[in-house]
């Protein structure tokens, strides 16, 4: 038996003001900050003991993570952050307001740059070079589309999320919108068409209990 907790992080500026920001920093709210404390009280309530802890890079996720972890009192897991968990990179999307972005492309397109699994969103010219990929040796893409960023998150299921889950570990995940919901496509078995239509609340754990073959025996909602 293995558990398996996914966690969006607490709502950012940027999701106060409805701004597209992929791999842009964008720190939490004093709303994120509470909504993060709220969730490591729900699950402290459940007494799981986690093993690993799992993050992306970007700011939201990882101080949405030390706050979680402090409140189910487990502050000495250890934490490995990699931009695989990242949210997806919503190329010259970035920094624009989503309701203007709609009056400009239409409402339509613009729910298919944010829902669609395989439409790309119009791309930068250049990449970022921000520091903490070019210390990982890792190039920065122009854009993303959802089945792009899934592309780079199954290698890190199967190394560090399987992996730890078949080593009967609990793992506690925190990471964004775009990079939980692939996990969810693949979890769920949710089909291209579906996928559209799944949603990840801000900061509203999502509990998966395996059997020592990862078959999935119950998902809850907290």
């Amino acid at each position: 038996m293995s558990k398996l907790v996914l966690i969006r992080h607490g709502q950012s500026t940027a999701n106060r003001d409805n701004v597209f920001t992929g791999w842009s920093d964008a720190p939490l709210t004093d709303k994120g900050i509470a909504q993060a404390h709220i969730a490591g009280r729900e699950l402290a309530e459940s007494d799981t003991q986690f093993d690993i802890v799992l993050t992306s890079v970007l700011q939201r996720a990882i101080v949405t993570s030390y706050i979680v972890m402090d409140e189910i009192h487990q502050p000495w897991l250890p934490i490995i952050k990699s931009w695989r968990l990242n949210e997806r990179h919503y190329g010259a999307l970035k920094g624009l307001n989503k309701a203007k972005t709609a009056k400009k492309y239409g409402d339509q397109q613009v729910r298919e740059w944010r829902r669609s699994y395989t439409l790309m969103p119009p791309l930068l010219q250049h990449p970022d070079q921000d520091r903490r990929y070019r210390a990982s040796a890792v190039i920065e893409p122009l854009g993303e589309s959802a089945e792009m960023s899934w592309q780079r998150v199954k290698p890190f299921l199967e190394d560090q999320i399987a992996a730890n889950l078949r080593a009967s570990k609990n793992v506690l995940l925190v990471a964004h919108g775009s990079s939980i919901r692939v996990l969810l496509k693949f979890l769920d078995r949710v089909n291209d068409a579906d996928f559209m239509n799944v949603e990840v609340g801000n900061g509203e754990p999502i509990v998966y209990d395996f059997d020592n073959q990862l078959h999935i025996l119950s998902k809850t909602n907290l």
